[in-house]
């Protein structure tokens, strides 16, 4: 692909207006504010901070306590600013400064990583293609590969500038990898079901992969606009996002957007539709989307945690099921609702010309 398709070319070419493939619908327009002004407001409701320090507490009341809120956070809103994690501080600066410094490089320097979404080869740097129904595009740049489990790496597309970023993104996806089966396991038994139950659904620690997307967002010129992502559900089973503390996420809750505040040594968790089928919608998976703005570079990392494409089907849980709550979704591996979803996302385009 070349380097003029990539946004962060066209961000630095000095233009005054986005090109009118990244401008957004008119209905969409009316919803995108000032990210800055909208972080500030302090009305209404805000993303649940929870403090997860106590996750394995000795003392029952404390654990349990602690452990509800995790639950209350998955039925009633499906993300969270999660504190007091566990991974340490210093790891996930190294990781923010060696995702920063691969994006510092030129252009050039990066398109040896570049991805070839064409010929199936999605790892590695892109930028999206235009979707050919609608032709939108996104305010952003990135880096997908796969980093968990380390023996389905490929390691040729791990960059070698910063020198740091295989050591500190290999250490990040091992702890990571470890949160994530203790949030699992709180979430297997806040569904009454044994605590190991939802890690074996999705896979466990042979099957579960963890996919690093580095989203970069340069500078817009019209904020107002385009989006950086526009609004989605992961498809994954849980998902990780760390941020370089400038705000942009966006999350749609009883009818509004509502702007994640930029929280100190928060790590952003979603619930994904892995989980909502899984436990037949009572954790949501909810949707959002990314704002741009034309101050401040936005980088954000996101680590999705997968179940393998083919092997497992994904249907609500026997237990999650009765007469009084039949079944939400139909049985599908994970490959059949990731189509099913670019199938419907193609078919409402094709109906609204959107």
């Amino acid at each position: 692909m070349a380097s003029t398709s990539r946004v962060e070319t066209l961000a630095s070419s000095g233009i005054l207006s986005i090109p009118k493939e990244y401008v957004r619908p008119q209905e969409e327009l009316t919803s995108i504010g000032n990210i800055f002004e909208e972080e500030k407001k302090d009305e209404g409701p805000q993303i649940p901070t929870i403090d997860i320090k106590e996750i394995d507490s000795e003392d029952k009341d404390v654990r349990e306590k602690c452990r509800e809120e995790l639950n209350k956070g998955a039925i009633e809103w499906g993300v969270m600013q999660l504190t007091n994690h566990g991974i340490p501080e210093d790891l996930i600066e190294r990781v923010k400064v060696a995702g920063q410094g691969f994006f510092d490089q030129t252009v050039e320097e990066k398109e040896k990583y570049a991805n070839d979404q064409g010929s199936g080869k999605i790892q590695g740097y892109g930028s999206k293609l235009a979707n050919n129904a609608s032709g939108q595009l996104e305010w952003e740049d990135y880096f997908f590969h796969l980093i968990f489990p380390e023996d389905k790496r490929v390691m040729s597309i791990w960059p070698n500038t910063p020198h740091d970023y295989t050591p500190a993104t290999s250490e990040y996806a091992k702890q990571l990898r470890g949160l994530a089966t203790k949030i699992l396991s709180v979430l297997s038994l806040g569904l009454g079901l044994e605590e190991g139950r939802l890690e074996k659904e999705v896979g466990g620690m042979e099957e579960l992969l963890l996919q690093m997307k580095i989203n970069y967002y340069p500078k817009c010129p019209q904020p107002e606009l385009a989006l950086g992502v526009e609004a989605h559900t992961d498809i994954s089973a849980l998902t990780f996002i760390l941020h370089n503390m400038v705000p942009g996420l966006q999350l749609f809750y009883e009818g509004k957007w509502v702007t994640a505040k930029c929280v100190p040594n928060s790590i952003i968790m979603h619930i994904g539709d892995t989980l909502e089928i899984l436990s037949n919608g009572k954790y949501k998976s909810i949707l959002h989307r990314g704002l741009v703005n034309k101050e401040k570079v936005r980088i954000s990392w996101a680590v999705f945690c997968e179940p393998p494409k083919e092997k497992i089907i994904l249907q609500p849980l026997p237990e999650t099921v009765s007469e009084s709550e039949p079944p939400k979704f139909p049985p599908r591996t994970f490959d059949q609702h990731l189509q099913h979803k670019l199938f419907r996302k193609a078919q409402d385009t094709l109906v609204t010309g959107k």
